[in-house]
């Protein structure tokens, strides 16, 4: 890097001579120096690699299928901020409400935002002039063979110099503007990822919360199992006092009670597990999960989506809002490079005192001023500030096809969902019917058994099947819910998010 400037300060200045002023000369000297400077610096040439070859696709360019664009025919609001208030639990809500309070994961993004905003005001500081006190007081032993006079020459004595120094960046490329809008662009992707941060942990707990109350079906299901198999071998204890059924029938009645009792408590432990992983969520301690009763849930509603789709998902889903402000923020990258490689210019002053000794240190006659500017222009850098836009510019491609593969991906989760809850509306008819004519099933053999009309094996048989489809539609019910909230996740969540304007940068 090369760097040129003149100052006119006073202490240095000699004795101008009577036909031309010191400032003229000193003008047309600084002019004669900025033409070849300012010359070669316009004559900087980018790279023809450094073109970006990437562009943000358009939402309404995708094709959504038939599942998203049946489901939009019957247009539904988006969903709405507390989302989970659908499944009609008020623990449920208190929950949520104490996940998205303060824990850990919501503090981390919130410092996040903090730290990038901190970063968009050291960028925003390169706008504005930049004063700075500088004061030196030196003990030294001067030479006598220098411009030092007597009767410091040879001896000790303080050398002391205080100034007032000011600096001031022209930004006449755009460079320092640049950097702003691109730190300010930073702000937004951490804005829009705190907000990703908070979705995932209300949809983390909703989700967690619709398993605890599978479990709760599931252990209801096996607690009913175990006491109609001890009702059973109530029934044949009976019968083989009495001489009527044989010690082979009675071991067989007994043999699956240790199994049930075995399956009651797995599915107690995954109870409590789920308690405890909920009072993490909520940022508390495992005792805080014991407290928490059993959910009481409700939810029934057709599956629709906003008319809107697929455009409004820009506005939407935090994790694509955050990707597209990337785009943005490394587009404004890009402006910072290419200004690189064009002069640097500031204007700079100075005021203050300076003298050899303390006694007239602070004086009129030791006051000293000057100013200018300072220039400097990148004469050769060895590839390096090619290669910085080469970085930016990969830095932008990969910004937009990560903000490309986020979009698609997003409209696959919706449409994902909508398949899965579709069908999770048919099998709930489904196993509905079956549960229904599995336990008629298991009344007529069990009546049929104890009247003596049937064997054990037949309400053996019948029991199995009921305990299947039992469990059947407690998973069609809890799958049910589950789909929902990962639907309300790809929505968006219901929070609108700051999304910069659809469409390519560059």
């Amino acid at each position: 890097m090369q760097a040129y400037g003149f100052f006119l300060a006073r202490h240095v200045c000699p004795a101008p001579k009577k036909e031309t002023p010191l400032f003229s000369a000193r003008l047309r000297c600084c002019v004669v120096s900025l033409v070849p400077i300012l010359f070669i610096g316009g004559c900087a040439s980018f790279p023809t690699s450094s073109v970006p070859r990437s562009l943000p696709l358009d939402p309404n360019s995708l094709n959504a299928g038939s599942a998203l664009e049946s489901a939009a025919r019957q247009p539904a609001p988006w969903p709405s901020h507390q989302w989970w208030k659908a499944y009609g639990d008020p623990q449920l809500d208190r929950l949520v409400a104490e996940a998205t309070a303060g824990t850990p994961p919501i503090r981390i993004a919130q410092a996040r935002v903090a730290k990038a905003m901190a970063l968009g005001g050291i960028a925003r500081s390169s706008l504005y002039p930049a004063i700075q006190g500088d004061a030196n007081l030196v003990r030294q032993q001067f030479s006598e063979d220098h411009f030092i006079p007597s009767p410091y020459a040879g001896n000790w004595a303080w050398d002391n110099v205080a100034t007032l120094d000011f600096v001031y960046d022209l930004d006449l490329w755009g460079k320092n503007r640049s950097a702003l809008a691109a730190a300010l662009d930073s702000v937004q992707v951490a804005t829009a990822e705190a907000q990703e941060v908070q979705l995932a942990l209300e949809t983390t707990v909703v989700r967690v919360y619709v398993q605890l109350a599978l479990q709760c079906m599931l252990k209801d299901i096996a607690q009913t199992t175990l006491q109609q198999r001890e009702a059973i071998l109530h029934i044949i204890q009976q019968r083989f006092k009495a001489g009527l059924m044989t010690e082979l029938d009675l071991r067989q009645a007994e043999t699956p009670l240790p199994a049930a009792r075995a399956e009651i408590e797995r599915i107690s432990a995954s109870i409590e597990l789920l308690r405890n992983q909920l009072s993490a969520l909520t940022g508390k301690g495992p005792g805080d999960g014991e407290r928490i009763s059993r959910p009481v849930l409700s939810f029934d509603v057709p599956v629709q989506l906003p008319a809107s789709l697929p455009a409004d998902l820009l506005g939407r889903r935090p994790d694509v809002v955050a990707q597209r402000w990337r785009v943005e923020a490394t587009g404004k990258g890009i402006d910072v490079a290419k200004a690189r490689f064009y002069p640097n210019i500031n204007l700079t002053a100075f005021a203050g005192w300076q003298s050899l000794g303390f006694a007239q240190f602070i004086s009129p006659k030791s006051l000293i001023a000057g100013f200018g500017p300072a220039i400097s222009l990148p004469v050769f850098e060895g590839g390096r500030l090619r290669s910085q836009l080469g970085a930016a510019t990969a830095d932008y491609n990969i910004a937009v096809e990560s903000y490309n593969d986020t979009l698609i991906r997003a409209l696959e989760q919706v449409a994902d969902q909508v398949v899965t809850l579709r069908s999770l509306e048919k099998q709930r008819l489904q196993v509905n019917e079956a549960t229904t004519l599995a336990n008629r099933a298991y009344d007529i053999a069990f009546k049929s058994f104890r009247g003596g009309l049937t064997d054990y094996l037949n309400v053996l048989n019948a029991q199995h099947q009921t305990l299947l489809e039992a469990q059947r539609k407690a998973l069609v019910a809890a799958h049910l819910l589950d789909a929902h909230a990962a639907l309300m996740q790809a929505l968006g969540g219901g929070v609108p998010v700051t999304s910069p304007a659809q469409g390519g940068t560059r």
